[in-house]
Order: structure tokens, then sequence, then C-alpha cells
């Protein structure tokens, strides 16, 4: 898989992805999930920077992260992470070798319905790898903090819930999309996979213009030849 544009302005919201080596176990016991719930902590208090939705898979981690004006950028707030993580690892494993699949995967997301949808694609994760029935079983999730609307320190309020009516509808109004999205259960797969940016079309030819991107991940070699129709 190319590389994506290493741009990563502030002034935008990140769906982050990274993955273990050769899709090797990152996670063994509660004990590493835990871990890395506090490294996302101490670097949040460092670098400042809001985390709206993530979740931790055995293999892979997602978080929908915002850099803010008075933090770190991107590229240093993952570096952070990352780098404590794999030394707390390979302290307690004995590992050697290489950790992470390449660098991150990062996506420029638009504030308004395509960062739910982008929200709920995350904290399906378990759901869509048949780990739980709902969201809601899974702890090592934001899910249960969003959908509850109970004060949790590493999770920020997502600007869109403003957006969903008072307080207490917009919790309700966060679950029953997450069920609606249950039901699609496969319908975001590729698209995450694929996209560099996720937005309605205004946005995505803004960003391709602005910053000269790709709206998805070219596959390289050359393009199939296209067959006259007999």
């Amino acid at each position: 898989m190319p590389r994506t544009a290493r741009i990563a302005p502030k002034k935008f919201i990140y769906h982050v992805l990274t993955r273990g080596n050769n899709k090797q176990e990152i996670f063994q016991d509660e004990e590493d999930f835990q871990k890395y719930i506090d490294i996302l902590s101490n670097y949040k208090e460092k670098y400042r920077y809001k985390l709206y939705h993530y979740v931790l898979m055995t293999n892979h981690v997602h978080l929908v992260i915002e850099p803010t004006a008075d933090g770190g950028d991107l590229s240093q707030i993952m570096k952070g992470i990352n780098l404590s993580y794999v030394q707390y690892f390979k302290k307690k494993y004995q590992y050697t070798g290489h950790f992470w699949q390449d660098r991150y995967k990062s996506m420029i997301i638009s504030r308004d319905e395509y960062l739910l949808a982008c929200g709920s694609y995350v904290e399906l994760n378990p759901v869509r790898a048949g780990m739980v029935k709902t969201p809601k079983d899974y702890p090592w999730s934001s899910y249960k903090a969003n959908a509850s609307g109970k004060k949790d320190d590493l999770i920020d309020k997502s600007p869109l819930f403003d957006k969903l009516s008072t307080s207490e509808s917009a919790k309700k109004e966060y679950r029953t999309f997450i069920q609606q999205m249950m039901k699609k259960n496969e319908s975001m797969r590729g698209e995450m996979d694929r996209r560099i940016i996720y937005g309605g079309d205004k946005f995505v030819r803004k960003m391709k213009k602005q910053y000269n991107l790709n709206a998805v991940i070219r596959k390289q070699g050359r393009p199939k030849k296209e067959h006259a129709k007999k």
C-alpha cells in the first residue's frame, strides 16, 4: 500500500489507524489494554489533543483525534503514544523486532454527519469482528462514555453532539444511530480502509485542492485495461 501524504494541519479531526506488524497481537492481557489507555491519557495531558472516539482491538487501534492550537501536532502525538507503548511491550514480553506495521494511517474527517459515522464505525469494530453482540459489551472503547454522557477525562464531547439536540436527547440519538449502523455492519469497512479524506463532495474537493491530496488510496501497479464490449 502506498504511503499517504504526510499532511496534518491542527485544525482538522483525524481518524487514525495503527496496526501491529504482520497483524500480530499488540494486546495480550488486560494490563496491556489498560497501559495503552494510560498512555493515551498521559499524552493527552502533554499534547492537549482531543479524543472523541477510540477502540483498542487485539491487533490494531482506532483513534478519532483532534490536535489543538496550543498542543502538539498529529505526528508528535502519535510518535509519543506509539513509542511509549512499544517500550512497555518490549520490556514486559522481552520482545525484539519490528512492532508496528509501517507508520500509522490518518484520514481527515469533516465536522458533520461524517464525523458521527466515523465514530460509529470505530466503536462498532468489536461487533463486526464477532467479539461482542453490542458495543456496550466491549470494555476497551469510547462507546460507553459517548452513549451514557458520563464524565470521562479521556473522552471529549464530540462537536456533533451539540447539534443533535439537548444533552439527554443527544445521548439517546447517538445510541439510536449506533443501532442503525449495526444493521449496516459491513457498509463502511471498505470506505475506511481506502479513504484519506472523509466528508461530503464539497469538503473533499476543498481538501484535494488545498493540500493536493487524493480522496482515496490508489492501488499500486498499472490500471487494468478496459476491453471493448463485443
